[in-house]
């Protein structure tokens, strides 16, 4: 029977790898990587963006997705087999399915890892190639974005957002209950002081309610949630208080949109994804059956309640399976990455020069800078030791990325949420640094470098 197993997984293995080359292959010809490489520089033309080679990259070398050139094999080290048996014993203990790690060093790859199951219910164990929702990480990379948007002239963080004189001054976001709104600035919204509080409920996770206070059919899209926090009194004055906020983040969504004259998604992907070097990174669905080939399947804690699905369609469903509106999070929660691949983002505003950074160190420094009583841009927490970290919850996932001041960085991302909800991040920091003392010396390797593939060569050869 085991034998028989074996061979099942193993053909479906081949059949999913093949599937996965299949789309990157797709990719390629559609996105030509090999013009994205980091430190390109955009150059808008009026039907298309390309980008420019610079560095010391060779321009012959085309960039595969990190997460799909890399297995788990290429990290079953023995100086490792103590860090991994913490990690499974963490698992274990806190009822995970499947779990994905990576670790860098001054923006060189060394270590990339699944755990457990992607799916388990399918025999499926969680490799590198898969991807999960990475929750508030997501931020990040709509913060990065922003500071992209000003480096290149298109706004200012003291912007105003709303108002005749704002960004968003479209007549559908002109009808304003509350007149301290028209003074939110890009800044207030990137630091989570844009007046706004969930002290009623987080408007982005309320699609039905939303949908029949606006008089719409659910879900409640972005744009409805966005009319109606305008139809509502802020919580405080913008800038003169600190309330985390995902609709403030839904909201910088629509300003990039329209700054940009772009969809939020492809300008990320376009001017800060791609040039990154980061080609398996998406926006999510609702729903398992439209999941990515790769996407990881979500867990909830066993006791964990259903609640009416978010199309208002009556039905009971789970919150990471239909409840909760994931397609309208854009940039409050809405991506789905590899850790690898988010390590690979993070190497591009760092400040390291090993790979190129896409913002100036004056934006990467600003981003990060430690100002008391308030968050910084993107970011959860930085500070005076020089060390960042960006967490992120929704049901059926928990992620954790962060910068140390040592030189290296790691993302732990699991496909199973737990009941300690927002706090969960924080065990699995204690249990990572806990399991990464035990390592006396990491491998000195690049595992970035399997990205570059020679078209040339294989012209040639052929």
């Amino acid at each position: 029977m085991y034998e028989c197993f074996k061979q099942n997984y193993l053909i479906y293995e081949l059949m999913m790898k093949y599937i996965i080359l299949l789309l990157c292959a797709a990719l390629l010809i559609i996105i030509k990587p090999w013009e994205l490489i980091p430190g390109g520089t955009p150059e808008n033309t009026a039907n298309d963006t390309t980008f420019t080679v610079s560095g010391s990259v060779p321009d012959s070398l085309w960039l595969l997705p990190a997460n799909q050139v890399i297995t788990n094999e290429d990290s079953e080290l023995e100086i490792t087999r103590k860090f991994d048996e913490a990690i499974q014993q963490f698992m274990r203990k806190w009822e995970i399915k499947g779990a994905s790690f990576a670790l860098m060093k001054n923006d060189r790859l060394i270590y990339s890892k699944g755990y457990g199951y992607a799916d388990e219910e399918a025999d499926i164990p969680m490799d590198v190639m898969h991807i999960f929702r990475i929750a508030s990480v997501s931020k990040l990379l709509t913060a990065v974005a922003v500071m992209k948007l000003q480096e290149e002239g298109k706004l200012s963080l003291q912007d105003k957002v709303f108002g005749q004189q704002g960004i968003l001054n479209d007549s559908i976001f002109l009808d304003i209950k509350d007149a301290r709104t028209q003074n939110i600035t890009v800044e207030n919204l990137l630091r989570h002081q844009g007046g706004y509080s969930s002290i009623y409920g987080d408007p982005m996770f309320c699609p039905l309610e939303i949908a029949r206070k606006m008089n719409v059919t659910p879900p409640a899209d972005l744009t409805t949630m966005i009319r109606y926090v305008l139809s509502r009194r802020l919580s405080y004055p913008p800038g003169y208080s600190t309330s985390y906020s995902n609709i403030g983040y839904g909201i910088l969504s629509k300003v990039i949109e329209k700054v940009s004259g772009q969809s939020y998604e492809n300008y990320v992907l376009r001017y800060i994804l791609y040039p990154a070097g980061c080609f398996d990174m998406h926006l999510g669905k609702n729903l398992h059956e439209d999941k990515l080939p790769n996407e990881v399947k979500y867990y909830e804690v066993s006791n964990a309640e259903q609640i009416p699905a978010c199309d208002g369609s009556g039905r009971l469903v789970a919150r990471s399976n239909g409840g909760n509106n994931i397609e309208e999070l854009y940039g409050a929660g809405g991506w789905i990455a590899s850790p690898a691949e988010l390590l690979r983002f993070l190497a591009v505003i760092d400040g390291d020069p090993t790979i190129p950074d896409i913002l100036t160190s004056a934006s990467i420094n600003y981003m990060t800078q430690y100002i008391p009583n308030a968050l910084p841009i993107g970011w959860m927490e930085t500070n005076s030791c020089d060390e960042w970290i960006r967490t992120g919850t929704l049901a059926g996932t928990s992620a954790l990325m962060k910068k140390q001041k040592d030189g290296y960085a790691w993302v732990f991302l699991t496909n199973t949420s737990s009941w300690k909800g927002s706090r969960f991040p924080s065990y699995i920091e204690r249990t990572v640094n806990k399991a990464m003392a035990s390592v006396h010396a990491w491998p000195d390797r690049d595992l970035f470098e399997m990205q570059h593939y020679d078209h040339e060569k294989l012209l040639v050869n052929r």
